[in-house]
C-alpha cells in the first residue's frame, strides 16, 4: 500500500512552506492567488484529501503547536539540560517550517488540562506535544476527547491511538549498571525521579533487574530532579552505615549536587564513590572529576517530536517511534571501588 500523501509532500512539490500549503487548502489569507492555485492543482493531481487532523490548524492564529511542562524552580530551569535542549530542538524544527511554539509551564495535571481546553476552544494551536507521561495519565484521553492532535514525548503512549516518540531507557540504565559491575561495584544506589512518571518506573525496574542479574545490592531513593534534592539525598546516603560504592543519578543537576556533597564530606570520587548521571550537560563536563553520563541528543529528540506532530497534522496514522538510546560516556567520576 502506498504512503498517504501529506501537506509536507505538496509543499515540496510546489516549493513553499507547509504552512503556506495549509493556508491555501483551507482558504485562509497569507498566500498569493498564484501559490494557492499551484497548491490546489498539485493537491488534485496527487489525490490529497484534507481530514480533521490536517484541518486542525484552521483558526490557529500563528500556525502554532503547544507544549506544556510542569513548572520547575527558577534555579532548575536555568541549568537542567533536558527541558532546555528539548525545547530548543522543538523550536528549531518549527522555525524551519514557519510555525510557532506556544510554551506554558503548569503546576499540576488539573491546570494542564485547563490549558488544553482553552487552547482547543480558542483554536490557539493545531496540536500539542505531551511530556512527562505518567503511569495512569488522564491527559491522553482528554486530548482525544477535545479532538486536539498530540504526540507523546517519552512514551510509548498507553494505547495505539496516539503517536509517540521514546527512548529505550531500560537499555541505557542496564548499560550503566554493567559498567559499574565491570569495575567491581557490588552495592549501588539509584537516585530516582518521581514515581508517578512512566519513565521512572521503567528505569527503576531496569536498574533492579540488572543489579539482581549481576549480584549487586541495589537501593532506590526517590528525589525530584532538583539540586536541593540531590544534596539532601546524597548527604543521607553517605552518612548511613554500609553506604554504597556507587550512585546513579536520574539527571545531571542531582549528580553535580551529589558530587559537591561527596567532596564536602571527604569522600573521594571515584576512589571512595563512583557517580553516573542520566543526561549530559556542560555542568557534567566542567566539574572535577568530569561525570560519567548516559548521553543522548536532546535537541535532536525535540526536533524529532516536532516533525512527528507535523506528520500527525498532515494526516499520518498513529505510530510509536523509537529515538536513539542514550549512550554511556565514561569519564573520571567512575572507577574501581576503594
Amino acid at each position: 500500500m502506498s504512503r498517504q500523501v501529506t501537506m509536507s509532500d505538496i509543499a515540496k512539490r510546489v516549493g513553499v512552506s507547509r504552512v503556506a500549503v495549509s493556508y491555501a487548502l483551507n482558504g485562509r489569507p497569507g498566500v498569493s492567488a498564484e501559490v494557492r492555485d499551484r497548491v490546489l492543482a498539485v493537491a488534485r493531481e496527487v489525490g490529497f484529501t484534507a481530514n480533521g487532523s490536517a484541518l486542525a490548524l484552521r483558526g490557529a492564529t500563528s500556525g502554532a503547536v503547544g507544549l506544556t511542562m510542569r513548572r520547575p524552580s527558577s534555579a532548575t530551569i536555568a541549568v537542567e539540560v533536558f527541558r532546555r535542549e528539548l525545547i530548543s530542538g522543538v523550536q528549531d524544527e518549527l522555525m524551519a517550517r514557519d510555525m510557532g511554539l506556544v510554551l506554558r509551564f503548569v503546576e499540576d495535571t488539573a491546570e494542564e488540562l485547563d490549558v488544553y481546553r482553552r487552547w482547543s476552544a480558542e483554536r490557539r494551536v493545531g496540536g500539542v506535544l505531551l511530556c512527562d507521561l505518567e503511569t495512569h495519565d488522564p491527559r491522553v484521553g482528554a486530548l482525544r476527547g477535545l479532538g486536539l492532535p498530540a504526540v507523546v514525548v517519552g512514551g510509548p503512549a498507553p494505547d495505539d491511538g496516539v503517536t509517540s516518540v521514546w527512548c529505550d531507557d531500560a537499555a541505557a540504565v542496564k548499560e550503566s549498571v554493567r559498567h559499574l559491575a565491570g569495575l567491581g561495584h557490588r552495592h549501588v544506589t539509584r537516585v530516582s525521579g518521581p514515581v508517578a512518571m512512566a519513565h521512572t518506573v521503567v528505569r527503576d525496574t531496569a536498574f533492579r533487574t540488572a543489579c539482581a542479574a549481576l549480584g549487586i545490592e541495589a537501593t532506590v531513593v526517590r528525589a525530584d530532579y532538583s539540586g536541593a534534592a540531590g544534596t539532601r539525598v546524597t548527604r543521607r546516603i553517605l552518612s548511613a552505615p554500609g553506604r554504597p560504592t556507587a550512585i546513579v543519578y536520574d539527571n545531571d543537576v542531582m549528580a553535580v549536587a551529589g558530587l559537591a556533597v561527596a567532596q564536602e564530606m571527604g569522600v573521594g570520587v571515584p576512589s571512595g564513590l563512583s557517580i553516573v548521571a542520566y543526561e549530559d550537560s556542560s555542568l557534567c563536563q566542567a566539574v572535577a572529576p568530569a561525570l560519567t553520563v548516559l548521553r543522548r541528543d536532546l535537541i535532536g529528540y525535540g526536533a524529532h517530536a516536532a516533525r512527528l506532530l507535523l506528520d500527525v497534522l498532515d494526516g499520518a496514522p498513529p505510530r510509536a517511534v523509537k529515538d536513539q538510546t542514550a549512550a554511556l560516556v565514561v569519564r573520571g567520576s567512575t572507577g574501581p571501588p576503594g
